[in-house]
């Protein structure tokens, strides 16, 4: 991250329609807690992203509720408010197809981009 400005997750969950974090992603929020703690001077803007299932309007807020949900994760695990911003981008911008359960399961994600 460091070096290329942004990493991909796939390793926080939510619940199914919601922005609530599934406890199983609860290492990988720890892992970029600590990133954050050991390099001060990083900043994040984190970007949820959905798959196109549903309404892009759905999926635009839920996208924008799930990155503030990561954002109040990072300060309750001590990352300091101002060093993180938060933006849903909905379906708008895929990386796999969304035909196929694995393409869906890739578009579903969040990205962590530096500041």
């Amino acid at each position: 991250v460091l070096s290329v400005g942004k990493f991909v997750t796939r390793g926080i969950h939510f619940a199914v329609n919601r922005s609530d974090i599934r406890p199983e992603s609860a290492g990988i929020l720890n892992e970029v807690a600590q990133l954050m703690k050991t390099h001060p001077i990083l900043r994040f803007r984190i970007e949820g992203h959905t798959d196109s299932d549903g309404e892009a309007d759905y999926n635009l807020s839920l996208s924008a509720k799930r990155a503030d949900a990561v954002k109040t994760a990072l300060i309750h695990l001590g990352v300091a408010e101002n060093r993180l911003e938060a933006e849903g981008k909905g379906e708008s911008i895929p990386i796999s197809d969304n035909q196929s359960p694995e393409g869906k399961a890739n578009n579903r994600r969040v990205e962590f981009i530096k500041l």
